[in-house]
């Protein structure tokens, strides 16, 4: 995705700081050194492209019918047998504007129909009450566009529309969950896609209507982000996994052209030869984390056991399966040496009774922002975009595949 940054880049002969786990994600003060030694491509080669990889059994997975388009970062619901997958990128310069649904008791796809013009297109915080469907903020249109406030609801016994009141600030991927009769939304990043949220808001509905005229603020969340999953079960509201900061838009481009900044972390650097230490010229960090938040009766976030590993991209690749959450696929964080995204290629649990997590299985292949759903005893997934092969996680084609695997908990 995108090109270079046009910014001055610290020579490979000068120094580069490391960024450890628990970064902050702005720097003041002035940054550890380390000497770029010249072997460090020797150490690429080394490190193997499974390093990532967890132990997990295989899963026997069956290709179904493939959607009717390939999608990137698009959304689903499903509302008993059917699976409602809206829009999504088709390339990095087209997006769709539509919604396909899928029969899981025909096992086949059976429609398709449009999304209002002023709806987000990709990063969407979306949520059923099992008939209408709310459609919270995203991103519109293609590359790297910012986020929009814009808010709808989908009847989806009549297939209409109905526009919904915007959200107090623009997000991009936010957690969105319904929750004691009110709509919450928090987390994503805010306007310039890299700038993680903490805020945290919600609206009383009903039957797909707004009940109050403005969203209430609420508890921030503890760490903010896009492209977590967002679960309530039991009563109980979890948000789970993530990242801080994104892909932006390069600066000046007239069709805000995503810019890889963020993947060469802290190269941007302005050195003081004086003193030889560096300050942070520009922070683009990423940090992909494996964080889980609980909220309860107590209107308190909790911290539960984190996932097996840190796993971004999730935030409709989740189903409840006998009171545990599966989670298909993802992000990780990215590679050491090249400092490229690495992709999940994982189905983990967590128990609900428990609160443990396990790896319970592999799927065909390592894939984000896949579109999950369960009917019948099997786990479906859709979409997303894979791996480059068995040895290199790095993500390369976006997919219409779709697959299922019978689930043996």
């Amino acid at each position: 995705m995108g090109g270079r940054s046009a910014s001055k880049v610290v020579p490979l002969n000068h120094f580069i700081a490391i960024p450890s786990k628990t970064f902050p994600f702005i720097q003041k003060e002035p940054v550890a050194l380390k000497d770029y030694k010249d072997n460090d491509r020797a150490r690429e080669r080394l490190l193997s492209g499974t390093f990532a990889d967890l132990s997990a059994p295989e899963l026997e997975w069956e290709q179904m019918p493939s959607a009717p388009v390939p999608r990137l970062d698009g959304a689903a619901i499903q509302i008993k047998n059917l699976f409602y997958v809206f829009s999504g990128y088709g390339t990095i310069d087209y997006v769709h504007s539509h919604v396909d649904v899928y029969n899981f008791t025909e096992n086949k796809w059976i429609e398709r129909f449009d999304t209002p013009k002023e709806m987000a297109n990709s990063h969407l915080g979306v949520v059923s009450d099992g008939r209408y469907i709310y459609v919270v903020s995203g991103q519109h249109g293609p590359q790297c566009r910012g986020p929009i406030a814009h808010a709808f609801v989908l009847d989806t016994e009549t297939r209409k529309w109905h526009s919904f009141p915007p959200l107090p600030s623009p997000r991009y991927a936010p957690a969105t969950q319904l929750w004691r009769g009110r709509l919450h939304v928090m987390g994503g990043s805010r306007q310039n896609r890299h700038t993680p949220g903490l805020e945290h808001w919600s609206i009383a509905v009903k039957n797909g209507k707004a009940l109050e005229e403005k969203w209430r603020t609420e508890i921030p969340i503890p760490r903010g982000g896009p492209h977590r999953a967002c679960v309530v079960i039991n009563d109980r509201l979890f948000v789970i996994g993530g990242q801080e900061g994104d892909f932006m838009a390069k600066p000046g481009s007239p069709i805000f052209k995503c810019s890889r900044r963020h993947e060469y972390w802290l190269t941007y650097l302005f050195l003081h030869d004086e003193l030889r230490t560096c300050h942070l010229f520009t922070c683009n960090i990423l940090v992909v984390y494996s964080d889980v938040y609980m909220l309860d009766d107590e209107m308190k976030w909790k911290v539960l056991p984190p996932m097996p590993k840190p796993n971004s991209h999730i935030e409709c690749a989740w189903v409840i399966v006998n009171n545990s959450i599966i989670i298909t696929g993802g992000t990780t964080e990215k590679n050491p040496v090249t400092k490229r995204m690495i992709l999940v290629g994982e189905v983990f649990k967590f128990d609900l009774d428990s609160l443990t997590w396990s790896v319970i299985g592999k799927l065909p292949f390592r894939v984000k922002t896949t579109l999950a759903g369960f009917w019948d005893g099997h786990l479906y997934f859709t979409s997303g975009q894979r791996d480059r092969g068995p040895d290199n996680p790095q993500p390369r084609k976006v997919i219409k595949e779709m697959w299922r695997t019978k689930l043996h908990l």
